[in-house]
């Protein structure tokens, strides 16, 4: 099954069941999570044209909370030597999160801010939970888990260094994220083992391939891990959005990895290419996104069909 949220001018959309031909949608019973364990009311189809997502917002366009971890530790690792910050070695045992902002832009929504600040994308997948019981385990937490799609992660990198040097955590840095126009269920998601996707996330900037690294590969805390981690205070309410983190492989080598041009699996944020540029030539050469420049994420199943539609957004820059 697969959910999106058409934009009918009011702040949470409206949520729709859509067929597995991306053609026609039918409401949801009611406009919280809850509506998928009710069944569908097959009252008034509507149409949806995946190559016009004009009226399609995200999934959940208001949730409950954002969270958002550092699945990927290749990918950690790579920006604090950007900024040359050591990383402690518990961060392969222990998780990184933060809350971030939990209203959402839609799939085609533009990528606006200062070119100054360092605009960069991060392609990831995401979950949506149900209602999750505090001190949950990770081997039981996925099962808390009822839709997943991806995300873009807009991260302000200029900003990044001071606003954590206060010791405080991410708010100007961190402006709202994009998702993929479709939520999918996990038993309907290709790639799903139970805990994380397994599947080739792909990334391009300006029509160019960027990333094509798999999503179940380095991927040092799971699904599960990540939940349990966010829900060992605190209960975990159904609409909470859960983030993987930047999605990153290492070469065979065990090196930072290549970009896709050398054969590599590319990165799925400017700047892991911009550290692996600093480490072979002493200097990053790839810029943060200027005007005009466009992304696009999206995941196939394995014969070629996108899965949770594409987020495609253009940087229009207010400087």
């Amino acid at each position: 099954m697969k959910i999106a949220s058409l934009d009918d001018g009011m702040p949470d959309g409206q949520m729709v069941i859509v067929t597995d031909g991306l053609e026609t949608c039918v409401p949801a019973p009611s406009p919280n999570l809850r509506s998928y364990f009710d069944g569908v009311d097959t009252g008034g189809d509507q149409h949806v044209d995946p190559g016009n997502l004009a009226r399609i917002c995200a999934p959940l366009p208001r949730a409950t909370q954002f969270l958002d971890g550092s699945a990927y530790v290749n990918h950690v690792d790579l920006v604090r030597r950007a900024r040359g910050a050591e990383m402690p070695e518990s961060f392969w045992t222990d998780p990184l999160m933060y809350q971030g902002c939990a209203t959402f832009l839609g799939p085609q929504d533009d990528i606006t801010g200062d070119p100054a600040w360092g605009i960069d994308f991060e392609a990831e997948v995401a979950v949506i939970t149900t209602d999750v019981p505090q001190g949950v385990a990770a081997t039981q937490a996925a099962g808390f888990i009822a839709f997943i799609m991806l995300l873009n992660d807009i991260s302000l990198r200029n900003l990044i260094p001071d606003e954590l040097a206060k010791g405080f955590g991410f708010v100007q840095s961190k402006p709202p994220s994009a998702c993929s126009p479709f939520a999918v269920t996990t038993d309907d998601c290709p790639g799903w083992d139970g805990r994380k996707v397994n599947g080739i996330l792909r990334v391009d900037l300006n029509g160019q391939p960027f990333g094509r690294a798999d999503a179940g590969v380095d991927m040092t805390f799971d699904f599960g891990d990540l939940i349990a981690h966010a829900a060992k205070t605190r209960p975990l309410p159904a609409g909470t959005v859960i983030g993987s983190g930047t999605v990153s492989n290492r070469d065979a080598s065990g090196g930072p990895g290549k970009p896709v041009a050398q054969g590599g699996a590319g990165y799925s944020c400017i700047a892991e290419q911009r550290m692996v540029e600093m480490i072979e030539t002493g200097a990053p050469i790839t810029p943060f996104l200027q005007n005009g420049d466009t992304v696009k994420i999206w995941m196939e199943d394995d014969a070629g069909r996108s899965i949770f539609g594409a987020i495609h957004q253009t940087v229009r820059t207010t400087a």
